[in-house]
């Protein structure tokens, strides 16, 4: 009996010890990182390689034009001279104008879209006869090109800033509204009868159930409909430029086209790749890291 005893003692205490043992581990997994990320990781990983892409394209654009792979200057100028129409527009203090113009535009009809994009697809995602009805125009609205609302929007707004914020409109809040849905859709059902349970119902429902449910979805949407809102913003400024309405980023486009300068023209693409790029970087990707890390789908290091 004695032995029996201690036999049976001494599995309770491997048993204690296995659990131990694992929720040690699962404690492990939920802490992630502990210590903090020194500057040399972070530069290694984050800052170099963009870095050496930015350099390995300057050394085969200038390689193409010093051995004169493409030896005209109206077709492919040399990093120096679009170098030096960036640093003309500083001095003459054009530079940050160019890019408020075009920034402010923007996120202003960005903002508008959001208002107007987050409750129709609420109302899309909950509402079967809405969603049998306009679902497939929303669809249809975000596959057809930004840059085909311009003409008509110029013929009903006129050349003014209305304009631009229609076209940005029409092109971003089907995205948004799309997202969101999608997002929605992909909501655990068990949620929202939870929600529903505790009276989570109506607006009150859509506010602490829906939306914080479907949040990485309607993330998606936010980002694709910014994309869209700027494109759509330079395809206007681009095909609809006018004194009136100021030199924003795609207007500077045409401009170096109209004026066969292709330095200009380099200049202006290289500012819109570096405003959209920034703005993810500075409004999108932290949003996104935030998101997944409070799902536990992202470690914080």
């Amino acid at each position: 009996m004695a032995s029996t005893e201690t036999k049976t003692t001494d599995a309770r205490a491997g048993g204690d010890q296995q659990t131990a043992s694992v929720e040690a581990g699962l404690d492990a997994l939920e802490t992630g990182v502990v210590g903090r990320v020194s500057f040399r990781q972070t530069f290694v990983s984050k800052i170099l390689p963009p870095i050496v892409a930015i350099v390995l394209v300057l050394v085969v654009w200038q390689a193409l034009i010093s051995f004169k792979v493409v030896d005209d200057p109206s077709k492919l100028p040399s990093p120096a001279d679009v170098g030096g129409e960036f640093e003309d527009a500083w001095l003459e203090g054009r530079l940050l104008d160019y890019i408020w113009t075009s920034v402010s535009r923007g996120l202003l009809g960005f903002l508008m879209a959001l208002a107007i994009g987050t409750p129709l697809g609420l109302l899309v995602a909950r509402v079967k006869f809405v969603r049998a009805a306009i679902g497939p125009v929303l669809s249809g609205l975000q596959s057809l090109p930004s840059v085909a609302w311009v003409p008509p929007a110029v013929i009903w707004l006129g050349l003014n800033n209305s304009m631009m914020y229609a076209v940005i409109l029409l092109g971003a809040v089907p995205s948004i509204a799309n997202g969101l849905v999608s997002g929605i859709d992909q909501v655990p059902p068990l949620f929202l009868r939870a929600g529903r349970t505790m009276g989570a119902t109506g607006l009150k429902g859509a506010w602490h159930i829906v939306l914080p449910a479907s949040l990485p979805g309607y993330l998606g949407g936010l980002k694709q409909g910014w994309a869209f809102s700027w494109r759509s913003l330079m395809a206007a400024e681009i095909i609809a430029s006018s004194p009136d309405l100021g030199i924003g980023l795609g207007a500077l486009l045409e401009n170096g086209r109209n004026a066969s300068s292709m330095s200009m023209v380099f200049e202006a693409i290289i500012l819109i790749l570096f405003v959209g790029i920034a703005i993810d970087l500075l409004i999108f990707s932290p949003l996104e890291r935030r998101v997944l890390r409070s799902r536990g789908l992202l470690v914080k290091g």
